[in-house]
């Protein structure tokens, strides 16, 4: 599943949600469970007529098993959190990173 966002501080970014082969489905919390009925096509769902507003620090959806994520951001929009080490687990509501202009001495 794709997510195009937009912030007004963060500009624009990404996510994707890696479904592995076993995961029975995922869920928004504006659309619910994604889970649509396997005809091979892809399903292109839009909530341009919504104000879907997600907080800092809010649920933005969820696998219903687990899997992965990957976070696509603008070229040197975001300076990602230096704790952060390959094969280490990340918390839930840790901070991935910030702006540049918002770490002093970074970028």
């Amino acid at each position: 599943m794709v997510c195009l966002f937009e912030s007004p501080i963060h500009g624009p970014f990404v996510m994707v949600l890696v479904g592995a082969t076993i995961v029975g489905s995922m869920a928004t919390v504006w659309h619910g469970v994604v889970n649509g009925a396997r005809t091979g096509r892809i399903v292109d769902w839009r909530y341009n007529d919504r104000d879907i507003v997600l907080r800092q620090g809010e649920e933005m959806g969820r696998f219903l098993l687990g899997s992965t994520i990957v976070m696509l951001f603008p070229p040197d929009s975001i300076v990602f959190n230096t704790a952060w080490a390959s094969e280490r687990p990340v918390r839930l509501g840790e901070a991935m990173g910030d702006r540049p202009t918002a770490m002093p001495g970074r970028l």
